[in-house]
């Protein structure tokens, strides 16, 4: 049976749409995760450096409990676990209170999902699979099975990787 790893931040949890209202609240201003994905650069620009200098409710207990599931996310997982052995990988312990959290939403959004399949890691680079899901290009680079980019706001300059904008293109990728 083949293996896919998936990562969580922004591919299975929409991460930068919380990460996105929280610096909305800090900086008063209406960034959204649209505007992010199509806008111009220097509005980028613009909401980077503000996340950079205010990021640090990422370390905050609560953070990664509450972060909502991405469409279409469970459904497919779901399907690629009658298919494929699946493993879900985080590199989690940057933020330390994101263990607990991130194994109580998994238990909440993908409860077929066991412990047992559940990897949390300072890094990726030990990973081996046949695929890995992520949305970091550092994870994808060193991986040495089929990297699958995930597209998020912070990647669309990567053009070098496969690329899925979301779980139906997973889905038909992956089990078509």
């Amino acid at each position: 049976m083949k293996r896919i790893a998936i990562d969580m931040d922004d591919v299975l949890a929409k991460t930068t749409h919380v990460i996105i209202d929280r610096i909305n609240q800090i900086v008063n201003k209406e960034y959204s995760y649209e505007e992010l994905l199509s806008g111009s650069t220097s509005i980028k620009e613009e909401f980077y450096a503000h996340y950079l200098a205010n990021n640090s409710f990422l370390w905050e207990p609560g953070f990664f409990e509450h972060i909502p599931v991405n469409e279409d996310a469970i459904e497919v997982v779901r399907k690629l676990t009658e298919r494929y052995e699946v493993f879900i990988v985080s590199a989690a312990t940057e933020f330390p209170n994101s263990l607990k959290e991130k194994l109580t939403w998994m238990e909440k959004y993908f409860p077929f999902i066991t412990w047992r399949h559940i990897v949390f890691c300072g890094h990726k680079h030990m990973i081996q699979a046949d695929y890995l899901i992520d949305d970091h290009e550092k994870n994808l680079h060193t991986f040495t099975g089929t990297p699958l980019l995930f597209t998020a706001p912070h990647n669309l300059h990567i053009n070098d990787l496969k690329r899925v904008n979301d779980w139906k293109e997973v889905e038909k990728l992956l089990l078509d």
